[in-house]
């Protein structure tokens, strides 16, 4: 059975690079000059239990690629979990006020109140410009849930820069939902 999950682990990464060329295909296709764009997206996998005793995980990135012809300057991203939902986020991001030595170069600095557990405003660490068809990414995210009863919600993510002040929805939210189903105990 594991060789199972390996097979289609395996081919989910065929199609998501499938997908990834065909987009950058596109991409080339339709570039104007002297044009700056983004495009953000979700990677992901899943681990869901059915039981409402064990915790189901969500790991994911989260990419902004510059699809223009210009450098996208002070880009950085927003990741919103729904109101009231189960889900609680976790990744590896710093906040301004850490000793620089903790932030290391790739990181993440957070924006925003670490009290506010519904939505992440991240910056990259030491990269204020992202080159044409060059790609940032937020790795290693983590959303994680207890299924004790039904659940729906989906993750957004937003991109910003200099360039998209109004910000570009990423193209792939994570929609999240389940049922639980309970059995009913016979007391006869």
């Amino acid at each position: 059975m594991s060789n199972d999950v390996g097979d289609k682990i395996v081919q989910l990464h065929q199609q998501t690079k499938s997908y990834v060329d065909e987009i950058k295909k596109w991409v080339h296709a339709n570039r104007e000059s002297n044009k700056s764009a983004i495009i953000s997206y979700f990677t992901y996998s899943l681990n869901i239990s059915h039981n409402p005793e064990h915790e189901s995980l969500c790991l994911g990135s989260y990419h902004v690629q510059n699809i223009g012809n210009q450098p996208i300057t002070n880009p950085y991203i927003c990741i919103k979990i729904p109101t009231d939902s189960p889900f609680s986020f976790s990744g590896r991001y710093t906040y301004e006020n850490f000793k620089q030595s903790l932030k290391n170069a790739g990181g993440w600095e957070r924006l925003n109140d670490k009290a506010n557990i519904e939505e992440f405003w991240l910056k990259p660490s030491g990269k204020t410009v992202i080159a044409p068809d060059e790609t940032i990414s937020f790795s290693n995210f983590q959303i994680k849930w207890i299924a004790n009863a039904d659940y729906a919600g989906s993750i957004m993510g937003f991109a910003f820069s200099d360039q998209q002040k109004e910000g570009v929805t990423v193209i792939n939210p994570i929609n999240l939902n389940g049922t639980v189903h309970r059995q009913e105990e016979n007391n006869e």
